[in-house]
């Protein structure tokens, strides 16, 4: 499958192609921004055009080593938060899946990236629908046949049924974490909340955050695991993407966690994102879907 250009049963293994929606694309105007970002609990109205600036120099750190990026187009059916693409959709090696997203604004969203998927050749191996919730901040590869769900408020127990399902033939394990109430349903609190993959045995994460079953099960599996601190959990420092083993993107501001990456043999690059990133509380994981890890 992954010679038809998709198939992303990891985290880490590096990036040959990627799905991404530019601000231009998302935000589409300063009127536009004024008009949705309270109702989308963002923390300020992102500055528009500081938005594409800040978004160009990450998309250029992409460039350095994704041969392919395809950008969403836009679509007057999606808000703000669209320019988050991890979390609508989650690629397999069958295929797309679509999810059913828990946040209420942003339910249109998985259709759009669906049609576009297959318009590029990305077939879609199914969707969930009805009760179920799913959202793909939500699911973590922990190897290409071992799945990770947080169970939280953005997604619901019929959503992690259907994802068995769907997977059933190309998965063996799906471990359900426990997700805390933390700031409550209003905020967005994912796995990958306090869990990012940066190499096949080793993974950053805030451990307060952490159930102790599930931090054990991953000890137990030789994984490593490098502590944020508490200082820099608010600035997203745990919102790490890996676009290779040991080769990852973070965003600046969070030096004591660049460094403990970097003991580790991590090469890091940063980029600043006050714009498109903190005030949606969305990080660099969450601006990428890799569609094909090889």
């Amino acid at each position: 499958m992954q010679s038809m250009g998709f198939g992303c049963q990891s985290m880490v293994k590096p990036i040959k192609r990627m799905l991404l929606k530019h601000p231009r694309d998302a935000f589409l105007s300063p009127e536009n921004i004024a008009a949705q970002w309270q109702e989308l609990n963002y923390l300020s109205a992102p500055d528009f055009a500081k938005a594409l600036d800040e978004y160009e120099r990450f998309a250029s750190l992409l460039s350095k080593t994704i041969r392919e990026l395809d950008y969403l187009p836009p679509d007057a059916q999606s808000g703000l938060d669209s320019i988050y693409v991890h979390d609508p959709v989650i690629v397999t090696q069958r295929g797309a899946i679509l999810c059913n997203m828990g946040k209420e604004q942003r339910r249109r969203e998985p259709a759009a990236i669906g049609e576009y998927l297959q318009r590029i050749g990305v077939p879609i191996l199914g969707r969930i629908s009805g009760d179920g919730t799913l959202e793909g901040g939500d699911v973590v590869w922990v190897d290409e046949r071992t799945l990770a769900v947080g169970r939280g408020y953005r997604t619901n127990d019929e959503g992690i049924r259907q994802l068995r399902e769907l997977t059933a033939d190309i998965v063996d394990e799906i471990v359900v974490v426990p997700l805390p109430h933390w700031n409550g349903p209003a905020d967005v609190l994912h796995l990958m909340s306090f869990l990012s993959p940066i190499d096949h045995d080793l993974a950053l994460v805030y451990t307060r955050l952490m159930p102790v079953p599930f931090r054990e099960w991953l000890l137990t599996r030789g994984v490593r695991l490098v502590e944020v601190p508490d200082t820099e959990y608010d600035t997203m420092a745990c919102n790490v993407l890996a676009v290779a083993p040991r080769q990852c993107i973070m965003l600046e501001g969070n030096p004591r966690t660049r460094k403990l990456l970097e003991a580790e043999g991590v090469e890091v690059r940063v980029f600043g994102g006050a714009e498109i990133c903190a005030k949606g509380a969305g990080g660099p994981t969450c601006l990428t879907r890799p569609i094909l890890r090889e």
